[in-house]
């Protein structure tokens, strides 16, 4: 069976992303290593496990032990469980530094997302997990990418052209929809981190999205019509892109899953399931 890798930031990545993949690989025979920038066990956004601080009363001691909305938007049970088995597992607890990596020891990678800003951005904008990414691409092996994930590798550059990794391959990512009504939501419900849902901000004279991950990965591509969404023929189109369904290991149907030879990639955690069980066949 296959060798995988997950880099992880130190702290806020997503719950679900990672450990349904996790679960889902070991599940299918697969071995799973981890890697962090300092070689210690990574933490999860803890928000997107407890649901709390996702409500108007997020700031007051007793109250945001009694989430609402918090519970909508937080990792479901089925991937808290999932995590909870993740951390409890030793390779977990033991990962390799980012900078030690050899991409020649595994047989493919997979890229989870997370969008807080305090801990994303290490992760996005590190320089040793891009040339890691660029590895694997430059060698064919199979590649797997979800939400942020995908930003990750399209922001990573082939030695051989200097352009993305993801130049001439089709793709999906986090959409500007989903991004933005999360954001939107947060204005409201996290009135005091109203930008919590977002990792970059748009500057003065952007347009709107325009630091979206959205469009961001477009404009690495070789063609906008290669960032692929859910086509509004689609029989459950509105299951797919309302953001609130999620899929399981059963229910394929909220799920919007683009493969294009060797890389998979997906939008949110709601696509997990589909996502990883792709992943596990590919590896095969």
């Amino acid at each position: 069976m296959a060798r995988v890798l997950i880099p992880l930031p130190a702290r806020d990545f997503d719950p679900s992303e990672a450990a349904v993949s996790w679960q889902v690989l070991s599940n299918a025979g697969h071995t799973v290593s981890f890697t962090t920038p300092d070689g210690k066990p990574a933490a999860a956004d803890d928000m997107m496990l407890s649901g709390e601080g996702l409500d108007l009363w997020g700031t007051i001691p007793l109250l945001r032990k009694l989430p609402l909305i918090g519970l909508l938007m937080r990792a479901n049970r089925d991937a808290r469980n999932a995590y909870a088995a993740m951390i409890a597992d030793p390779g977990y607890s033991s990962p390799l530094r980012w900078d030690s990596v050899d991409a020649a020891a595994f047989d493919g990678l997979l890229l989870p997302g997370g969008h807080r800003a305090r801990g994303m951005r290490d992760y996005l904008e590190s320089a040793a997990l891009q040339r890691h990414v660029a590895d694997f691409f430059e060698a064919q092996k199979p590649v797997a990418a979800i939400c942020h994930g995908v930003l990750l590798a399209a922001r990573s550059r082939s030695a051989r052209t200097s352009r993305s990794v993801l130049y001439g391959y089709k793709t999906t990512a986090l959409t500007w929809a989903l991004e933005n009504s999360a954001w939107k939501l947060a204005r409201i419900t996290r009135f005091w981190d109203p930008d919590y849902y977002r990792t970059y901000l748009e500057q003065a004279g952007d347009p709107d999205g325009y630091m979206s991950v959205q469009q961001e990965v477009t404009r690495a591509l070789a063609s906008p019509t290669d960032f692929l969404d859910v086509p509004t023929c689609d029989p459950d189109y509105r299951r797919k892109t309302s953001g609130l369904p999620r899929d399981s290991m059963g229910d394929a149907r909220p799920a919007f899953v683009v493969q294009d030879r060797n890389y998979i990639s997906a939008r949110w955690p709601g696509d997990v399931h589909t996502f990883a069980k792709a992943f596990a066949g590919l590896l095969k």
